[in-house]
């Protein structure tokens, strides 16, 4: 990078001083200070899209992570119920879905951080249910206590891929004889999510210090992105996400998150079709 100063002719003959001299050198070192600043404002903007773009690879991997963890499930319970029909169809079922979710990841990764899709109401009972579904094929049992009618405004996929977060949290944080449940009621002019389980819990400084922070995680091989994306997604719904917990006694994550009318959005579809 090369910077130039140039300097208006002089109306008067001049000699070149001692004066002269410090003023080229001033107009030098003011010169040598905006390449400078150009510089360093070029290598910031660098850094942050570095930054952005390893943010959202760690995020892409942890994806990846969760999608080989349910094939390689699959592939060991297919040792035992291959010949079942049931078995079958829930398998390919999963296969479609998985490649859904690495082509998406795909798109993320050219596109930018903005996941593909559009905004729209999100059915909170259909997307807890296929959770439910998901687990019990996967051998674990996941109970739901209340399942109000409820809708809430994002993308349906990030959002089914939070909740599914923290309900595999809560299984992996208790025993195959604990109780992990889920419920959805209306609170106010909101809607509350809660994830629940009474498995180990989390003591008071982790919740405090670690718990929505990257790459902190409780488990041994946990790659601690999954909180964190959970919370940051939340909040850009303008939700929040509530957490009370008691070390031998279980974990309840509550999401209060914005009610959606699905029936307003059908509407307006209809309006604009006339």
């Amino acid at each position: 990078m090369i910077g130039f100063v140039v300097l208006a002719s002089s109306r008067t003959p001049i000699d070149v001083n001692w004066e002269v001299n410090d003023l080229l050198r001033t107009a030098g070192s003011q010169a040598a200070g905006f390449l400078a600043k150009m510089q360093a404002t070029e290598a910031l903007l660098e850094a942050r899209k570095f930054d952005a773009f390893n943010k959202m690879s760690a995020f892409v991997v942890h994806d990846l992570k969760n999608i080989v963890t349910q094939l390689s499930l699959m592939l060991k319970n297919a040792e035992r119920h291959r010949d079942n029909p049931e078995f079958q169809e829930d398998m390919l079922m999963t296969v479609d879905h998985s490649v859904d979710r690495m082509r998406q990841l795909m798109m993320q990764l050219r596109e930018g951080a903005t996941p593909p899709g559009t905004t729209c109401g999100v059915n909170l009972p259909d997307v807890i249910q296929r959770i439910q579904k998901e687990k019990m094929d996967q051998g674990r049992s996941v109970e739901i206590r209340r399942l109000n009618r409820l809708a809430t405004r994002g993308h349906e996929d990030r959002l089914e891929r939070v909740i599914g977060h923290l309900v595999q949290n809560a299984l992996d944080a208790t025993p195959p004889s604990g109780s992990v449940w889920v419920s959805l009621e209306k609170r106010g002019d909101r809607a509350a999510l809660e994830v629940g389980d009474n498995g180990h819990g989390m003591p008071p400084e982790f919740i405090r210090e670690r718990l929505f922070k990257p790459f902190q995680s409780t488990k041994q091989a946990g790659m601690g992105i999954g909180a964190y994306e959970s919370a940051q997604y939340i909040r850009e719904l303008g939700g929040e996400m509530l957490v009370d917990s008691e070390v031998n006694q279980g974990t309840r994550i509550t999401m209060i998150l914005p009610l959606f009318d699905v029936r307003s959005e059908s509407d307006l579809r209809e309006m604009e079709q006339t």
